[in-house]
Parts: C-alpha cells; structure tokens; sequence
C-alpha cells in the first residue's frame, strides 16, 4: 500500500471515530434539564448531583446578576443547605441577628432585635450554590434561553434559541415568575393582582447611614422607605412606596427618584445615596399555577407560585419545592407525591402570606411597629 492511500485511510478512519464521538456527545441524556439558575434552581442541581444524577443547568442571563432581591433564609431552607454542604459558607457571609429601627413622621420610635433568621442577598446565595455545584461538577450554562419543549414516554427534548436540541428524563422549571416553562407547558397562572406598582425597589449605597440597623421609615399618610444593610457589601437594600406624576401615575424608580423619597421620608439631609445598581418595582400578586407537574415536566418556586413578600418566605419556599423535587426524581418519594405535597403547601402560601401582608399594612400605622409584625 502506498503511503498517500494509507494516509487517506487512516485519515477516513480517524473522521468515522470522530463522527462516532460526536453522535454520542448529541444522542446523550441528562437526568434532567433545569430552567433557570436562581435559588430554586440551583439547590435542585446541587440535590440530584449529591444523589449521582446529571443535572444540566440553563439560564437565560447572559451572566449571573449581583442584586439582593430575597435577603431572608428561614431555619427549613438552612437545613436544606445542610445536606447540601453549603450551609456554612452562607452562615459566614449571612447574619443572623438584626436590629429593626422604627422610624414615624421622621423620628426614631423603636428598636426591636430579630433572631433566627439569616440576612442576606440573594445574589450571594446563588454565588454559594453555584460554587457548591461546581464542586459537584457542574457549571450553570448562561445565555442559553429555551424556546421549545417537547416530551414522549421515554423523555423530554428542550430546543433552545441557538439551535441546538437537549435531551433529558425530566424538566424542571425554576426561572421564575414570569416563566417561560409554564407558558411553553400551556399552565395557567390563576389569581389576582399585577396591577399598580406597590412599590420601588434598589440596592443603593448611603455613606453616613448607620449599617447597624434595617431602618424602617413610616409617615403618618401612609408611606414608607426601608433601608436593609446586606451583609459583606457597602449596600442597603432600598424599599419605598413609589412616586407618583401630576396625573397621580407612579414614577418609574431612579436614584434621583430613590434620594426623593429617602429625603421625605428619614428627614436626614446629610445622607446622599449613591451607586444604584439595581432598580425595578414589585407589585402585588397572589397567583399559583394551576398544576405544577406535566408528564415529565415540573414547575417550582416563583414559575409555580408568587405571593406577597411580608414574612420573607418566597426564596424560602423555592428552596423548599426544590428539596421536595430532588426527592420524587432521585427516587426517595414518587414523582406523584411532589405535586401532591407542593401544591396544597402553595395554596396555603398565598392566603397565610397574604394574611400577614395586611396585618403588616395595619400595624405599620402605628409608631414603633415595622416589618417584624409579619415576621413572627
């Protein structure tokens, strides 16, 4: 055989190896895809990685973000964390005791100490579950957005918007209220609200603001501004009842916006905020989906239920679901017994929260009374 021909063979034997490794990269399977890398999300990959299984991680997001949203983890979510083995590099960064300092009509009306809960931002959660799960071996894949999902008996195909087409066993869907899962899965969102925004929220520094309390500001017309401090960071975490126009709409939040409120609210002139990098409004909506299991598809957290924020239970409950979720797919409890055990825990999220929320409205007219009344 001449050299050119051996050449050529080897070369269309080393092409057909090739081609072989590359129909198994396409043709293999994930245990599951998860949608969405926030809370919810990550705890569920860290959970199957820990039982054995392959999670596959998307998120929309060209990168991971770096604002405080859910700041509150409850005593269940840290033992989740526990089994996880992250429990105690959240603790680190976290803090578990805090001083609320009511204010009313711009004076100081009360102090009241909370313990037993961790604050934190919940970027700095992510951060945590993303280095455990990469210990784990698995990195979450960003800017990869899903625009199809299909399912038979034997899994679920996931298209996403480059073209390319996943395969797995199951499908969680974790990416949020707003969730493009549930819309893809045809589950509707029932409930109510969604309509004027009930209130402005950022992540501000304020230089000179003591970082010792969350500073909670009340006025007798029925406003109010919170500044929580985040721990490990020179930011507060800003919550104000909105501006409105001449017309009466509401303003959408800005720093000059924000630095409005803070002045007519604390009455402290000699505090300027600073670097706001986050802005955005949370309006109020009680709303569940109507299922939150499809064959093989699941939905959890936010995608399947959101609720108002007094008590702090929304990152809480996410974790939770995905706990319950980890479960029924590693073969602990049946895939039926999620739904069956998640979706009444739902329902009862959003009356109990909805109850506190306006034990909170009504309390917080009273001077030296805060958030704390929703808390307990």
């Amino acid at each position: 055989m001449n050299g050119a021909l051996h050449d050529a063979m080897d070369a269309a034997v080393d092409d057909a190896a090739n081609d072989a490794v590359d129909d198994v990269v396409n043709d293999a399977v994930d245990d599951a895809v998860i949608v969405g890398a926030g809370p919810t999300g990550l705890t569920l990959a860290c959970d199957l990685a820990l039982r054995g299984l392959t999670p596959r991680v998307l998120d929309r997001r060209e990168a991971p973000h770096r604002e405080s949203r859910g700041k509150t983890l409850r005593p269940g979510a840290l033992e989740v964390f526990e089994r996880l083995g992250v429990a105690d590099r959240i603790t680190a960064v976290g803090r578990s005791h805090q001083v609320l300092r009511k204010y009313f009509d711009g004076a100081h009306a009360a102090d009241t100490p909370v313990e037993g809960l961790c604050l934190i931002g919940q970027w700095q959660v992510e951060e945590a579950l993303r280095e455990r799960l990469a210990e784990l071996g698995v990195r979450v894949e960003f800017g990869a957005e899903v625009t199809g999902i299909g399912q038979d008996a034997d899994g679920v195909s996931t298209t996403l918007a480059d073209g390319r087409s996943l395969r797995s066993g199951y499908l969680a869907g974790c990416d949020g209220g707003r969730s493009t899962m549930r819309k893809l899965l045809g589950i509707p969102f029932e409930g109510h609200g969604g309509g004027e925004q009930s209130m402005v929220v950022g992540d501000v520094r304020a230089p000179g603001l003591s970082r010792e309390y969350w500073h909670q500001w009340f006025t007798s017309d029925g406003g109010a501004m919170l500044l929580c401090p985040i721990p490990g960071t020179d930011s507060f975490q800003l919550q104000a009842s909105p501006e409105a126009d001449a017309e009466g709409r509401p303003l959408p939040p800005s720093l000059e916006g924000f630095q409005r409120l803070f002045d007519r609210h604390a009455r402290m002139p000699g505090i300027r905020l600073a670097d706001a990098t986050w802005l955005s409004t949370w309006r109020a909506n009680v709303r569940m989906a109507g299922r939150i299991r499809e064959g093989r598809t699941f939905l959890a957290g936010d995608a399947a239920h959101v609720h108002p924020i007094a008590g702090g239970f929304g990152m809480n409950t996410g974790i939770e679901d995905a706990a319950a979720l980890g479960r029924a797919l590693g073969g602990e409890t049946s895939l039926e017994a999620y739904e069956a055990d998640r979706l009444p825990a739902a329902a009862h999220l959003l009356a109990h929260t909805s109850a506190r929320m306006e034990r909170v409205v009504a309390a917080v007219a009273t001077p030296g009374t805060g958030v704390e009344a929703g808390l307990d």
